[in-house]
């Protein structure tokens, strides 16, 4: 996404513009949105299959809502204005009298993302936080006790 948006936004050629464009409304969404699907099914079995769970730490909670959020964002924030610009530049490359203009928010998400990634990465390394919640002592005594009653 950011190579199609990066050479959108820094050439002067309206056609790589409208290609760029066309490029962005034909692979982006569903290629983000299988890629985070997989990433947070994938999460969740390792969750489920590991020491750490799905909500025992903070570090992979706060993963888990940074995966949601940024699939979340795919469908939300993103699809719309992908799917305007791929079919300006399929306009443009058909010969329609459009103005291709300049991606505009389109430069926010491949900063916005990375930096997320980021982020879940070193959360995933350092393992910040601790428990959410500190498991009870279970007292031997209390146990035998009513197992005697």
């Amino acid at each position: 996404m950011a190579v199609l948006i990066f050479t959108a936004v820094f050439t002067n050629d309206d056609s790589t513009k409208a290609l760029s464009y066309q490029a962005l409304g034909l692979f982006v969404v569903w290629t983000l949105l299988v890629v985070g699907l997989i990433c947070l099914a994938s999460g969740i079995v390792l969750g489920l299959g590991t020491k750490y769970g799905l909500v025992r730490y903070w570090w992979v909670a706060t993963k888990l809502a940074l995966n949601l959020l940024l699939t979340a964002l795919v469908l939300i924030s993103l699809r719309g204005e992908i799917a305007e610009k791929g079919e300006l530049g399929g306009r443009f490359l058909a010969g329609d009298q459009v103005t291709l203009g300049n991606v505009g928010d389109l430069l926010f998400p491949p900063i916005v993302s990375p930096t997320v990634l980021l982020i879940a990465m070193v959360l995933a390394i350092f393992k910040p936080w601790g428990r959410i919640r500190k498991r009870r002592a279970t007292s031997k005594g209390s146990d035998s006790a009513v197992a005697g009653s």
